[in-house]
């Protein structure tokens, strides 16, 4: 991963070549365990991008010309790279993340499947023929690559999420700009250094650094095709609007509040455990993680009872080394005050804190950005807390589904 900075500056990945950048604005990069600041993103201007775009449109016909099988041995050879990889990829992310080793582990695993299912893009991408299909009249359907295609993703999964849009994109015969969340960049360039030493050519995959400019930048040049996005609801709904008002095609997936009902005959040891898995593993910045309890009927009281002191077992600390702790911090300062502020306020609106995860202190690293398990009871709908995704070790539960009772 060394290889990879440059006096502590992520640079950029472009034809296969790690490029310094001409960028005059930078973010830090920060080990969430210690507190730490472990590099810088560069944050990319419209003209450094352009030629970054520029060199993924050059490569773009002979890689779209390359046969679908040869594209997809490049695929097979990544997921061997992969493999051999995956303990040093996770500690990479567990170094800017935060996540457990496990964890990370658990991602980089996830990531292998969407490799091994692009490499079975030959058999996916044949068209169709229709004989007959009117008097005299044939009918063949072929598929095509868009062209230069991008990828804006998120700090909470900075290797996986990726590897939801490259591989099959590349597969399908698009070259690809890939720009990763400025918090957590590192991971994305083990990516790029994994798929040259795979065999993908030059300008196919590229990798560009930056904030809202970058974005803007992407979401505007005419040679972007297609966009695709993970990432918080408000910005979603603004890359959906403004790469579709730029004639792209554009995914945007935005945050939820993901409900879990707990119905009363539900065996409360095995709810507590998938529970505290759901709401607190990898400090819960996961798309899906159960941040919404609802539990019918008399159950209610108990579950939250046996949840907080299932919670107060799990030991919250470093992964940044060798340590068995089953949580880890949030992403950064900003990230913890904000979880802090919310919690604040949902007590402020009447919720009961059933486990209060604030003013944790973790000795052997006094400066991380810790967060202990919390769980909001008695929540009512009007709520703050109700409505809006925390994206942290913060689980809410209402109250007003307590005096239900199982239907016949």
């Amino acid at each position: 991963m060394a290889a990879t900075l440059e006096s502590g500056t992520i640079p950029l990945f472009v034809n296969n070549q790690l490029q310094p950048s001409a960028a005059t604005r930078f973010g830090a990069i920060f080990n969430p365990s210690t507190g730490e600041q472990i590099g810088q993103t560069p944050f990319c201007e419209s003209a450094e991008i352009d030629g970054v775009i520029q060199s993924a449109h050059k490569a773009l016909p002979a890689w779209r010309d390359t046969p679908v099988v040869e594209r997809a041995r490049v695929m097979f050879r990544l997921v061997a790279l992969l493999e051999k990889n995956a303990d040093s990829i996770a500690r990479t992310i567990s170094r800017e993340h935060g996540k457990t080793h496990a964890e990370s582990v658990a991602s980089v695993r996830r990531g292998i499947e969407m490799v091994e299912f692009a490499a079975g893009i030959p058999t996916l991408s044949m068209g169709d023929t229709v004989h007959n299909l009117a008097q005299d009249v044939d009918c063949e359907t072929y598929l095509h690559p868009l062209g230069v295609v991008a990828g804006i993703t998120p700090f909470n999964f900075p290797f996986m999420v990726p590897l939801w849009m490259v591989p099959i994109a590349l597969t399908c015969g698009n070259t690809f700009v890939l720009k990763p969340s400025e918090k957590v960049p590192m991971s994305a360039m083990r990516l790029a250094e994994l798929l040259k030493e795979a065999g993908l050519p030059a300008g196919v995959f590229n990798v560009v650094h930056g904030d809202k400019a970058c974005v803007d930048a992407l979401l505007t040049h005419p040679l972007i095709k297609a966009v695709s996005f993970v990432g918080s609801t408000p910005i979603a709904k603004y890359i959906w609007e403004t790469g579709t008002k730029h004639g792209k095609r554009v995914q945007a997936n935005g945050g939820a509040k993901n409900h879990i009902i707990v119905m009363p005959d539900a065996d409360l040891d095995r709810t507590v455990s998938a529970l505290q898995s759901s709401a607190f593993g990898c400090s819960a910045g996961r798309c899906m993680a159960g941040s919404h309890a609802v539990a019918v009927g008399s159950i209610g009281d108990n579950l939250v009872a046996s949840l907080a002191a299932s919670a107060d077992k799990m030991k919250v600390g470093p992964t940044d080394r060798e340590s068995n702790v089953d949580m880890g911090p949030v992403i950064t300062r900003q990230h913890l005050d904000g979880l802090l502020t919310n919690i604040e306020k949902g007590a402020k609106e009447g919720a009961k804190l059933a486990r209060d995860g604030r003013g944790i202190k973790v000795a052997e690293a006094p400066n991380g950005y810790y967060l202990g398990p919390t769980i909001l009871d008695r929540l009512e709908p009007e709520m703050h807390v109700a409505k809006t995704e925390l994206f942290g070790p913060v689980l809410a539960s209402p109250g007003w589904h307590r005096s239900m009772t199982q239907s016949s």
